[in-house]
């Protein structure tokens, strides 16, 4: 995908804060953080909506989630906590079309969300 901002990042076209980065997950901060911590963790690998990652690629979206705990352990916040939340589609929230897992720290975070 040429015009995709996310795929941009993971492949360094754009400038962006990365905070990790392996084969197949980037991680970056978000431009308009929503908490003190808002790390934003995408596939390498273009896929608009969440309905779109086929089933083989299950284990794709568990190292996205095992990047977050890292990042939290690493970070010294997995003990207070955080969130993780994925938005698909517009009615879900999501405002960029290509998958990616949000990671929310540094607050005291409110149920529910908007």
């Amino acid at each position: 995908m040429t015009d995709c901002i996310f795929c941009k990042i993971a492949n360094r076209e754009v400038n962006s804060r990365i905070v990790f980065e392996n084969e197949r997950v980037v991680a970056f901060h978000d431009l308009f953080p929503a908490a003190p911590t808002h790390v934003l963790i995408v596939p390498r690998q273009h896929y608009s909506t969440l309905n779109d990652v086929p089933a083989d690629q299950a284990a794709l979206l568990g190292e996205m989630v095992a990047t977050a705990t890292q990042l939290a352990k690493d970070n010294g916040f997995a003990e207070d906590g955080y969130r993780v939340v994925m938005n698909c589609n517009p009615d879900g929230g999501q405002s960029v079309y290509h998958i990616h897992l949000h990671l929310l720290a540094g607050r005291k975070l409110t149920w529910p969300p908007g």
